[in-house]
C-alpha cells in the first residue's frame, strides 16, 4: 500500500514528471505559483519541484486554498484504493462519506455509525487526510454539482439541493471557491455542440424527473432523451472485464438484473428512491447509463456502482504481489487486472449467499426470483426487462417460513438472518468492521466459513477474504500443483496477503463456468 505517499516528496515528483495515471487519487499536486491543484497525470508541463506541494485528498487542497485544475479535473480521479483495502476507522469513515452519510445524517450520524465521538473522527481524518468529514463531504458535493451543471439544464436551485448543499448561497460560494468560476460561468464554458445537446435532452429530464451521476473529467456526458444520464466511470488499468461481468450476469436474479445489448443492468434501492443502471465495459472506462427517481441519490448510486465493480482497486499492486508465487504468475500474466465482483447492497448479497448454499447457480437464481416476484417492490423499466427491487430485509422478515421451498435447516438460517437484518441486530454496510461482522455471522445458525468469507469478500469488500474450502478453488489449486487441502492451501496463500480475494478470482478463472466469461 502507498499509505502516506504524499509525504514522500521525491516519489511524488517522479510520478508527476512521468504523468503516471496509476497514482491518480493516491495524492494531489498543489502548485504554489498558480494556486491550482492537479492529479499526477495532468497533461500540462510539470512545475518546478520547489513550486509543488503534495496533499492526500482533493479536500485538503481546497482547505489550503487551491482551486481545481480545469485541464485534468483532479476532483474526478478514481478513488484512493486505500479505503477499500483497510478496515480501520479512517477507511470505514471514508467509505461512509462516499456513500453520502454526512449529507444525510451529518457528522454526528457518521460518528454514531462508527461508534466513536465526533472529535475522534475529525482528529483522525485531519491527521491522515488533511481535512475533516465536513470538508471531505463538501469536496464531493462540489464535484457532483459540477457534473449536473455541465450535463443537465436543470435550474441552479435544483442542482444545489440535489448535490447536497443546504442553501443556494453555500452552493454558489463553494463552486466559485473550488473551480474559480460561478455556476453560470461553468455552464457557459461548455462547447456549443455539447451545450445544445444538454439543452435538447434536458427538456425531457426536467419534465420526467431529475437524473444524474458523477463522472470523470472530459467524458462529454449528457442527459439523454429518455431521462437517463450517460457517463464514464474511470478505473486504474488494467481491468479484465471477463470474470467481473461474467460473475454478475451468471448469477443475476431475473427481474432485478439482466444482460442486455452488451450491458449489465440492475435496479438500485437508494436512500431517497430507486434507480436503474446499465454498465458497459470499454477499453478505458465503464460506460454508465443511470436513471434515478430522486436526484439526491446520484452520488450514492455512482459510489455503489464503483464499489460493485471494484473500480478503485490498484491492479498493479495486486498483480505484482500475486506474481511472486511462480504457480500463480502464469494466470496473472495471461489475464491481468481481474477485479472482485461485489454488490450494491450488502444485506441483499447476504440473503443471496444463503439461498446459494449447497445448490447450483441456476437453483439459487430460481429461489431468489421467487422471492423477488412475491415480495419485491415493482419498478418500471421502459428500456428493458427489469421489474422489481430486491426485497428489503423488512419484507423478507415477514415471509411465512413454510412457503420457502428449501430444507428446514436452511429455512432457519434464512429467517434468522433476515430478522436480524430487519431489526438491525446485525448490520452489514460499507462501514462494517470486517472482523466483528465475521464473528456476528458465524454466530448465526447455518453459517460456516465459506458463507461468511464469501460475504466478507463480495459484500463487505475485504480484499484478503479467502475460500480454501470452495470446490472450485480446491480443484484449481490441485490442477496448478498447489496444495489442495484447506489447511495447506491457507498456509501457502499467506504469501498472497493482503490480496487473497483476488487470488480466488484467478483460481476460479481456470474453470469453464459461465462466471468467467464476458456474455455475448
Amino acid at each position: 500500500m502507498r499509505n502516506g505517499m504524499h509525504t514522500d516528496t521525491e516519489r511524488c515528483v517522479r510520478a508527476v514528471r512521468s504523468k503516471d495515471a496509476r497514482f491518480d487519487g493516491w495524492f494531489f499536486t498543489a502548485v504554489l505559483t498558480t494556486g491550482i491543484y492537479c492529479r499526477p497525470s495532468c497533461p500540462v508541463v510539470p512545475p518546478k519541484p520547489e513550486n509543488m506541494t503534495f496533499h492526500p485528498s482533493a479536500a485538503a487542497c481546497q482547505q489550503a486554498g487551491f482551486r481545481a485544475c480545469k485541464r485534468c479535473r483532479p476532483d474526478t480521479s478514481p478513488g484512493s484504493p486505500e479505503w477499500n483495502q483497510r478496515a480501520d476507522l479512517v477507511a470505514r469513515a471514508m467509505r461512509l462519506i462516499g456513500d453520502g452519510i454526512v449529507d444525510r445524517e451529518g457528522v454526528p450520524g457518521l460518528a454514531g455509525r462508527l461508534g466513536y465521538s465526533t472529535r475522534q473522527i475529525e482528529r483522525q481524518l485531519l491527521a491522515e487526510l488533511g481535512a475533516g468529514p465536513l470538508a471531505l463531504a463538501r469536496a464531493q458535493r462540489a464535484q457532483t454539482a459540477r457534473l449536473l451543471i455541465e450535463t443537465t439544464p436543470l435550474p441552479m436551485t435544483e442542482i444545489a439541493f440535489a448535490a447536497g448543499f443546504s442553501s443556494i448561497r453555500t452552493f454558489n460560494d463553494t463552486v466559485r471557491e473550488v473551480f474559480a468560476l460561478s455556476p453560470s460561468e461553468l455552464r457557459d464554458r461548455l462547447p456549443r455542440n455539447r451545450a445544445a445537446a444538454v439543452a435538447r435532452a434536458g427538456r425531457t429530464v426536467a419534465a420526467g424527473g431529475g437524473t444524474g451521476a458523477r463522472t470523470d473529467g472530459g467524458t462529454g456526458a449528457v442527459a439523454t432523451a429518455s431521462g437517463a444520464l450517460s457517463l464514464r466511470l474511470p478505473f486504474r488499468a488494467p481491468l479484465n472485464p471477463d470474470n467481473l461481468f461474467g460473475h454478475l450476469v451468471a448469477t443475476a436474479v431475473p427481474g432485478v438484473e439482466e444482460w442486455r445489448d452488451g450491458s449489465y443492468r440492475r435496479t438500485l434501492r437508494l436512500p431517497y428512491g430507486h434507480g436503474i443502471v446499465a454498465l458497459t465495459p470499454h477499453a478505458d472506462h465503464i460506460g454508465c447509463r443511470l436513471t434515478l427517481s430522486d436526484l439526491r441519490d446520484l452520488t450514492v448510486a455512482i459510489s455503489r456502482c464503483r464499489r460493485m465493480l471494484d473500480l478503485d482497486a490498484d491492479p498493479v499492486a495486486v498483480d505484482d504481489q500475486l506474481r511472486t508465487d511462480p504457480l500463480l504468475a502464469p494466470l496473472v500474466d495471461k489475464a491481468p487486472g481481474r477485479r472482485v465482483p461485489r454488490t450494491v447492497d450488502e444485506a441483499e448479497f447476504a440473503v443471496r449467499a444463503v439461498l446459494g448454499q449447497q445448490v447450483s447457480t441456476a437453483a439459487a437464481r430460481t429461489h431468489a426470483a421467487r422471492l423477488v416476484t412475491a415480495h419485491g417492490e415493482p419498478v418500471e423499466d421502459p428500456e428493458g426487462g427489469l421489474t422489481h427491487l430486491f426485497p428489503s430485509p423488512d419484507a423478507l422478515a415477514a415471509v411465512d417460513p413454510e412457503t420457502l421451498a428449501m430444507p428446514r435447516t436452511r429455512r432457519t438460517t434464512f429467517t434468522t438472518l433476515v430478522r436480524q437484518l430487519a431489526d438491525e441486530t446485525l448490520h452489514l454496510g460499507v462501514e462494517s468492521d470486517w472482523a466483528e461482522a465475521r464473528a456476528r455471522l458465524l454466530d448465526l445458525p447455518g453459517f460456516g466459513p465459506w458463507t461468511v468469507d464469501v460475504i466478507a469478500m463480495r459484500a463487505l469488500g475485504d480484499p484478503d477474504a479467502f475460500l480454501p474450502t470452495d470446490l472450485g478453488v480446491r480443484r484449481a489449486a490441485q490442477e496448478l500443483g498447489l496444495p489442495s487441502t484447506p489447511a495447506a492451501l491457507t498456509a501457502r496463500a499467506a504469501a498472497w496477503r493482503p490480496w487473497r480475494a483476488y487470488a480466488v478470482q484467478y483460481l476460479w478463472a481456470t474453470d469453464s463456468h459461465p462466471i468467467n466469461f464476458l456474455p455475448v
